[in-house]
């Protein structure tokens, strides 16, 4: 097995890829959404950090965080994010994958993939295709066709500060029919 090996660097910008276990979609539920935002706020409190873009799909995130001078440590705040919010998601009856006993005895849940996919942001042009990436991802998804249709995303805070303009980022085919996303992960 191949030795994971994370790129840290003090005061860094990060591209993140976070995924729930299994790709169950359970991040656009509202009470999903409610327990990630409190997990990140209080998170950001203890281990200060500045969210610069972030999308939520039903299955996975992506987001672009900036870290403080001298702290490169965003693996604590994963852990923690994850942790608090399973602990809120569960205590709320939401579901979760099958747990083996392996995984038990190592006090894992069936919410959240094990780890996370992180590239350190090199420079501005860097940072500005990581962020389209972010916006587009519904749509690439076929979830929306049109950005700016997806409301868990901060692309309608950058266009609302004239970084993008209405109709960036817009299919020219309309998306597939998407069942609900709120009717079964609180079952």
């Amino acid at each position: 097995m191949p030795h994971y090996r994370r790129f840290f660097v003090p005061g860094g910008t990060y591209f993140f890829t976070v995924v729930t276990e299994r790709r169950i979609p359970l991040l656009c539920i509202e009470a999903a959404r409610r327990h990630l935002r409190q997990a990140m706020s209080d998170c950001r409190r203890r281990w200060p950090f500045r969210i610069e873009a972030i999308v939520l799909l039903p299955d996975h995130l992506h987001t672009v965080w900036s870290l403080p001078p001298n702290d490169a440590d965003y693996s604590t705040r994963w852990a923690w994010i994850k942790k608090e919010f399973t602990i809120a998601w569960l205590d709320e009856g939401g579901s979760e994958c099958e747990v083996s006993d392996s995984k038990r005895r190592h006090r894992r849940r069936g919410v959240w993939q094990r780890r996370f996919w992180e590239h350190c942001i090199d420079d501005e042009d860097d940072l500005a295709r990581h962020v389209d990436y972010i916006h587009f991802n519904p749509v690439k998804h076929g979830l929306v066709r049109c950005a700016r249709d997806w409301p868990y995303s901060t692309f309608h805070r950058f266009a609302q500060r004239g970084a993008y303009p209405l109709d960036w980022g817009c299919a020219t085919e309309p998306p597939p029919t998407v069942k609900s996303l709120d009717s079964t992960a609180m079952e």
